[in-house]
């Protein structure tokens, strides 16, 4: 979806038309949203992670590799 998103923006700033790119991100947030919606109706109660946490959460988990190594991946 982040794709997408930087893709509608690049076509935006370039002025050119981005109909197509900006209907399959609403698409997919629709989607994000039904599957929540499902989530919480089966009992699902827990904070979902923002991007704030994801970026967190990665930083933290990639702090302890060796910088020889990350760029190895």
């Amino acid at each position: 979806m982040a794709d997408i998103e930087v893709s509608v923006r690049d076509l935006v700033n370039r002025d050119r038309d981005c109909t197509e790119k900006a209907l399959a991100q609403m698409d997919l947030r629709r989607k994000i949203n039904l599957l929540i919606g499902e989530w919480k109706a089966a009992g699902g109660g827990d904070v979902l992670p923002n991007v704030r946490d994801r970026v967190h959460l990665r930083t933290a988990k990639t702090s302890g590799i060796p910088l020889r190594l990350s760029a190895r991946r």
